[in-house]
């Protein structure tokens, strides 16, 4: 049975939602000020992100399908995949699309998963 990812806790700037920060985006920025709240961890803030929020080594850099990712450069890349369970094969950006679609017909005859397949 696969581990299961924890949920992502939503770190944002403080006060995101007060008239005068409409056009704050969320996204995370350590908060420095002297008289922060945020800053200082008091209750009801909202979170601040830690090492604690890590998940485990067994679903790091999982796909939200619970397998993991190869990049494939080559052929031979390719093949070592099938020696692989529960990983999918990603093509590199810059391989021709004449090899890849060699690639991909070899994937086929192997019944590899590609994450980028060429339409």
């Amino acid at each position: 049975m696969m581990m299961a990812k924890r949920e992502k806790t939503k770190f944002t700037v403080p006060n995101f939602g007060a008239k005068n920060r409409k056009r704050v985006r969320e996204r995370w920025r350590k908060q420095r000020g002297i008289d922060n709240h945020k800053r200082e961890g008091k209750s009801n803030r909202g979170a601040t992100p830690g090492i604690g929020y890590k998940n485990s080594d067994a679903v790091r850099f999982s796909r939200p399908d619970g397998s993991f990712e190869f990049l494939v450069h080559n052929k031979s890349d390719l093949i070592s995949v099938l020696g692989m369970p529960g990983y999918s094969a990603r093509f590199f950006h810059g391989i021709s699309s004449r090899k890849r679609a060699e690639l991909q017909r070899i994937a086929d005859e192997k019944k590899i998963r590609i994450l980028n397949r060429a339409k």
